[in-house]
């Protein structure tokens, strides 16, 4: 494919930009990093023999009827979850994501996301700058230990046993964990214990660390009845996919006292936040920066741009999904 067209959807780090430009004379950036929305995306497919999306460009089905141009679509990020995979191959496209360079980075929000939901540093800060903090004292905003407490991770992939590394060897935390798929994972640690089911890992865990893919097999994992099971000092994270939450379910919990916080990096229908979690003081919210770092994100956009020279140049992309 001699220079192929390519439309990258949103801005990519600078440095990634500039190797595009270097190897690609026909690409389109990004330069206002505006979403395209589902005609831009439309038009893309239509016209461009490759297209570099993230994971807030929503590709359903039928974007990719009426034969579009597109034969490859690099997703700038671990999850696709928001492409239709199989719709993808019917129309004769190869799909590739960014898995592996991010783990350590998403694992570091996780554990940003429980100390913060913690020690409620989200409420503290807001009480500061707001000029309302009157000084120390004994039972000023008293929150929960994270030494010693017992971790639950659904979802033990390499994100879900990095943050169980975190947690274990620097908060002396015993893990326990659920995954549906039947394998051992290599997480090196003495003090873990895996379960058969989700509702083992809720009842007995202090905090819950959510790692599972998002789509339908795990819509709403967590809703009314799960979050029912857990502790009410328990803390639930969620630095993996926002439809994996019922949110009206986890807003009532939080408001009633069924559980203690939470802490969010990602929410279903993104960017809408809604409206009963944002209003929460025990909810801690972050706008979906759990590989935010330069490092991270270059490295994110260097990938796509393997996995783009394989499929040109005739080899199966290392990081192929469908």
């Amino acid at each position: 494919m001699p220079d192929p067209k390519i439309v990258v959807t949103r801005k990519w780090p600078e440095s990634v930009e500039a190797e595009l430009r270097r190897r690609f004379p026909d690409v389109q950036l990004n330069v206002d990093d505006v979403a395209l929305g589902e005609q831009g995306l439309r038009a893309a497919l239509a016209e461009a023999d490759v297209v570099l999306p993230t994971v807030s460009d929503r590709l359903p089905a039928e974007l990719f009827e009426g034969e579009p141009r597109t034969r490859f679509l690099g997703n700038f990020g671990v999850g696709y979850n928001h492409i239709d995979t199989d719709a993808a191959v019917k129309a004769g496209i190869v799909v590739t994501n960014t898995p592996r360079v991010l783990t350590d980075t998403t694992a570091d929000t996780a554990m940003t996301l429980l100390l913060m939901a913690a020690r409620r540093a989200g409420e503290g800060e807001r009480e500061l700058r707001a000029g309302k903090w009157t000084g120390w004292r004994p039972t000023h905003m008293m929150g929960a230990d994270v030494t010693g407490k017992t971790l639950g991770i659904l979802g033990m992939g390499r994100i879900g046993v990095a943050v169980a590394r975190r947690a274990h060897f620097g908060f002396g935390m015993p893990v326990v964990f659920y995954d549906p798929v039947d394998f051992e994972p290599e997480h090196g640690i003495a003090d873990v214990r895996r379960f058969d089911t989700v509702e083992e890992v809720l009842e007995v865990a202090d905090f819950v660390s959510l790692h599972m893919p998002g789509g339908p097999e795990n819509y709403h994992l967590i809703d009314e009845a799960r979050l029912a099971r857990m502790k009410p000092s328990a803390f639930l994270v969620n630095s993996a996919r926002g439809d994996v939450i019922d949110p009206e379910a986890l807003a009532n919990a939080l408001r009633s006292g069924t559980i203690a916080g939470a802490g969010l990096d990602v929410y279903e229908g993104e960017p809408d936040i809604p409206a009963g979690l944002a209003e929460l003081e025990n909810a801690v919210l972050l706008p979906h920066l759990g590989s935010a770092t330069l490092e991270t994100r270059t490295a994110m956009g260097m990938l796509v741009l393997e996995n783009l020279q394989d499929f040109l140049e005739g080899r199966e992309p290392s990081c192929r999904v469908a």
